[in-house]
């Protein structure tokens, strides 16, 4: 990755790029905690220094080792005056290794320690931004927590996924707030006729909030009809339909959404269509639909139909 210019002042997105997080969580710091850009030219965007991108990793290092952001936003410019070199924030674990950040909350949730549970997932979005918090924190201990629910047999350990299941979906809903007058066609993001699993759906609408992109959610099990409803009224970039298993990976509904078409005659358009998740398969993708890796991959995506510039919509 190539080093900002922070001679000439480097914008948000390109500070929050350097230092591996959000441009969202950039500005919550700002606001939040007057971490901000020391001069602010009258009617021009910020331009960060050399001196307050200091403060930012700083920020970033006291963060990553446990102390709440507001003493972490007390602590880091005297720590940045006295050049102390702010160490990566750790993103991921070796192989086969679960990450601290993952195991304190998963024991939090066995507790069921409900505010410690909201502590850590906050401050894992704050940190590290929707995409980051949802892949190496909340989807790893929601996949544990379901491990060990299948290995007790029976209804052992369903109070910890509940808990927790709840905790990340409040995490993520306080994120997921669509932009107002955000301009051109949303994304249209839901889960399939019967299906009940929403926490992946509103990891990609936290995700899309903090870019900036239009969207809509509807949650779980939206009927058939209601989707193709919205699909006509919104006249959407794209449509994600979301299958946790293939009991509800229904390839009638998708290809539905597929080929209706909105917009004048002779100028009619259809949506990009992602059929995500675990419950669909080659064999139940209707042809055209796309098929999403993960997270990042199904931004990407959305982004393209979107006609987006980059990561941060932009």
């Amino acid at each position: 990755m190539s080093e900002v210019p922070l001679e000439a002042g480097a914008s948000t997105g390109a500070v929050a790029r350097r230092l591996g997080v959000s441009p969202t969580t950039v500005r919550s710091w700002e606001r939040r905690y007057g971490i901000g850009p020391a001069e602010r030219p009258a009617g021009r965007h910020r331009r960060w220094t050399a001196r307050d991108v200091a403060v930012l990793e700083a920020m970033c290092r006291l963060t990553a080792h446990g102390v709440p952001p507001a003493e972490a936003a007390r602590l880091a410019p005297a720590q940045a005056e006295r050049g102390e070199r702010a160490a990566p924030v750790e993103r991921a674990a070796p192989p086969g290794a679960v990450p601290p950040e993952v195991r304190g909350l998963a024991r939090a949730a066995r507790r069921l320690d409900g505010p410690e549970v909201a502590r850590l997932l906050h401050d894992g979005v704050e940190r590290f931004g929707a995409v980051t918090a949802w892949t190496d924190l909340m989807a790893p201990a929601l996949r544990a927590s379901g491990r060990r629910w299948a290995r007790g047999g029976g209804e052992q350990d369903v109070e910890v996924e509940h808990l927790l299941s709840w905790h990340v979906s409040s995490a993520l809903r306080r994120v997921a707030v669509p932009r107002a007058g955000a301009a051109g066609p949303p994304v249209l993001l839901a889960a399939m006729p019967g299906e009940q699993h929403t926490l992946p759906v509103e990891a990609v609408a936290a995700a899309l909030a903090e870019r900036g992109l239009p969207f809509r959610v509807f949650g779980a099990a939206l009927p058939a009809a209601a989707l193709a409803a919205a699909v006509r009224r919104t006249g959407p970039a794209a449509v994600l339909l979301w299958s946790q298993t293939r009991a509800t990976a229904d390839p009638a509904p998708a290809r539905t959404v597929a080929t209706t078409p909105w917009g004048p005659r002779g100028a009619r358009l259809r949506p990009a269509v992602l059929a995500a998740g675990p419950g669909w398969h080659r064999t139940t993708r209707p042809p055209g639909t796309l098929a999403p890796r993960d997270l990042p991959d199904t931004l990407t995506l959305l982004a393209r139909a979107l006609g987006a510039d980059g990561p941060d919509g932009r």
